[in-house]
């Protein structure tokens, strides 16, 4: 398990979380605004997308 943190635009947090959540098995956003106020900070609780020999 590995955490992800993300800096990104306010209009990005929904294609961001959509496009990890495809690639790992992350839990829910937890979201922060940037010392400007001009971005989001997204951390994500991650791991490996189990493989189909491990998933079976």
């Amino acid at each position: 398990m590995f955490e992800i943190r993300v800096i990104c635009e306010p209009t990005d947090t929904d294609r961001v979380s959509r496009v990890l959540d495809a690639a790992f098995d992350t839990g829910p956003a937890r979201e922060y605004p940037t010392r400007d106020r001009k971005h989001v900070r997204l951390y994500f609780t991650a791991d490996h997308q189990p493989t189909k020999s491990e998933s079976e």
